[in-house]
């Protein structure tokens, strides 16, 4: 059943039917989302797991940063939902659940997988509103502003993905999220850190709204894992959307409230902004690798043009040959990454505004890249700047993969850009608004060594999409989905699924071996490696060694204690193993 577009409104009563027949369903929801201990819908007696980490299952499975809101798509696939139902569902839980990336005022990008059909893209990537100009922020600006905000895309691209794929009704996948926002919910030790961490950001202190509605009664008190968070504005707008579709926030009273903002506070966004906004249906990237069929985003992503082409380059060296932590390995994959990433500064922006070269994701080109890359000693980034000038993105997005009982596939990431946002909650509304605005490139013509890139693919224009780094992949063999992962981390975002896809096609390993393994990243720019170090004693203690490889050979390495969060499912065997990555916190869902 499709929503009503705004010329078939009067259809919207439709989803209003049948409220009596889903009645002890939303008390049942009630029950176990809000009251419930956060473990009880982990698994059933058909799932094994030794936490709410790793769980194993035969018919469906969600993964992702919350406990609430991974138990929310179980139970939709439970009650006959499939894989995009769960994904809407735990899209809107989200936004309730993680309120520092999950969201209905960002954008995202959804990877679906239909069994025996192609893959397709659903880009709901924020758009610059119409009054925007190229040059419209200052050297230094703040991101943290109304001007900082793009138009939304979330609510339209969870809503497109329904249309096409989903089975249960509308209002009933955001039931839960509304619960949730109006009864309230247990905070877990993440949530209530990073509440504390954005609280007492001096930079907040600006945003009266915000700290209305996240900072606690007792001010002088921390969050605490237990504590109740509850959000009656964003119920009420949760619930205006699910009774009236996707045009109560683009066209209806939520847009009236999201435009009073931007007025009172120097925002750009109109009315006709959020009117003419439109989710769209994109072909995934697709590229090969050992056998296997890799599908990731295309523009105005990056992700999945940047990790075709390092898979492509890296194909023609035998890692496995070379071992997996050697310090080979990390120099071919760190020069990969510094070719792909030029590439992605050269070339790449929103595609309905710029022509992106088809060779980028070509093998031929892969294999003059690869023939370029000096066994021995790293190549200088400014050495490949070429047609570049060289003059003297944010970790806080979230993702989430599911899978439904017949194969259907879903890897999504949707971000605010930085943790929480521009800061701005849209009074009246109860939600956060992004500040994607600061992933377009500021200073046209200013490419520097630090990482400022002001190449032309990506500079600001009316209605266009910035670009992003979110890689929500599938990776597939005989056209059966074996891994589904994505993850947060700004400009890290494609290395870190870079490094999860070697792991299970180069090193066979399992979702969890892949996920857990220390990670690398570099960026072109800055001309260094960050390199990840985590583990007991002993991993440690290798990691510390490599970095001295590296650094002998000729890099500049600094060490870090995390990159990214893949909540990724492995599927082997018709057995479904999910793996919630430890690195901030995550929960499987299996059943």
């Amino acid at each position: 059943m499709r929503w009503p577009t705004r010329e078939r409104r009067d259809e919207t009563s439709t989803y209003r039917t049948n409220q009596r027949s889903t009645m002890l369903l939303r008390f049942t929801l009630l029950a176990l989302l809000v009251l419930a201990p956060p473990c009880s819908l982990a698994t059933d007696d058909s799932a094994r797991a030794d936490d709410r980490r790793v769980v194993e299952a035969h018919r469906g499975m969600v993964v992702s940063v919350s406990g609430p809101a991974s138990d929310v798509g179980l139970v939709v696939l439970k009650d006959g939902g499939n894989a995009v139902d769960a994904a809407v569902a735990t899209a809107f839980a989200l936004a309730v659940t993680w309120p520092e990336a999950g969201n209905i005022g960002g954008g995202g990008f959804m990877l679906v997988a239909p069994p025996g059909k192609p893959p397709e893209c659903i880009d709901y990537r924020e758009t610059a509103p119409a009054a925007a100009t190229e040059r419209m922020f200052q050297p230094g600006e703040t991101n943290l502003s109304h001007r900082a905000v793009g138009t939304p895309g979330t609510v339209r691209g969870l809503a497109l993905a329904h249309r096409r794929h989903g089975k249960l009704k509308w209002r009933r996948l955001l039931e839960p999220a509304v619960r949730l926002a109006a009864e309230g919910f247990a905070i877990d030790a993440a949530t209530a850190e990073s509440l504390n961490d954005v609280l007492k950001d001096k930079d907040s202190a600006k945003f009266a709204e915000f700290l209305r509605v996240y900072g606690k009664q007792n001010a002088d008190a921390p969050w605490q894992a237990g504590d109740r968070l509850v959000q009656p504005e964003l119920a009420a707008t949760l619930r205006l959307i699910a009774d009236e579709g996707p045009d109560a926030f683009y066209v209806g009273k939520t847009a009236d409230l999201i435009v009073a903002e931007m007025q009172e506070g120097g925002g750009l966004i109109a009315r006709d902004d959020l009117a003419r906004y439109e989710a769209k249906i994109r072909e995934p990237v697709r590229g090969t690798y050992r056998g296997y069929d890799v599908f990731a985003p295309p523009p105005p992503s990056s992700g999945g043009i940047c990790l075709v082409e390092m898979l492509n380059m890296l194909e023609r060296f035998d890692l496995r040959k070379l071992g997996r932590e050697s310090p080979q390995t990390a120099h071919l994959t760190i020069e990969a990454m510094r070719r792909a990433y030029r590439d992605r500064a050269a070339h790449l922006g929103d595609s309905d505004f710029v022509t992106i070269p088809q060779h980028l994701t070509t093998k031929e080109y892969a294999a003059k890249l690869a023939a370029g890359i000096d066994r021995q000693h790293p190549t200088a980034s400014a050495a490949l700047a070429g047609e570049i000038d060289l003059a003297a993105e944010s970790e806080h997005t979230t993702h989430f993969s599911v899978i439904d009982a017949n194969g259907l596939a879903v890897s999504n990431t949707y971000t605010l850009e930085e943790s929480f946002g521009s800061r701005v909650v849209v009074r009246g509304a109860g939600f956060l608004l992004n500040n994607e605005m600061g992933d377009f490139n500021w200073q046209p013509g200013y490419t520097d060594r630090s990482g400022r890139i002001g190449t032309t693919p990506n500079l600001i224009a009316p209605r266009k999409r910035m670009l992003s780094s979110m890689t929500p992949t599938i990776v597939a063999r005989d056209g059966k989905p074996v891994l589904i992962t994505g993850s947060p981390g700004g400009r890290t975002i494609i290395n870190t699924v870079l490094c999860v896809v070697l792991g299970v096609c180069e090193f066979d390993l399992d979702a969890k071996d892949a996920v857990d393994a220390p990670r690398l990243h570099h960026a072109w720019f800055p001309d260094r490696v960050q390199l990840e170090v985590r583990g007991d004693a002993a991993q440690r203690a290798d990691r510390t060694k490599l970095a001295d490889a590296l650094k002998s050979l000729g890099h500049d390495v600094r060490t870090i204690d995390r990159q990214g969060d893949a909540h990724s499912i492995f599927i082997r065997n018709g057995v479904y193993r999910g793996y919630a990555d430890p690195r901030i916190a995550g929960h499987a869902a299996g059943y």
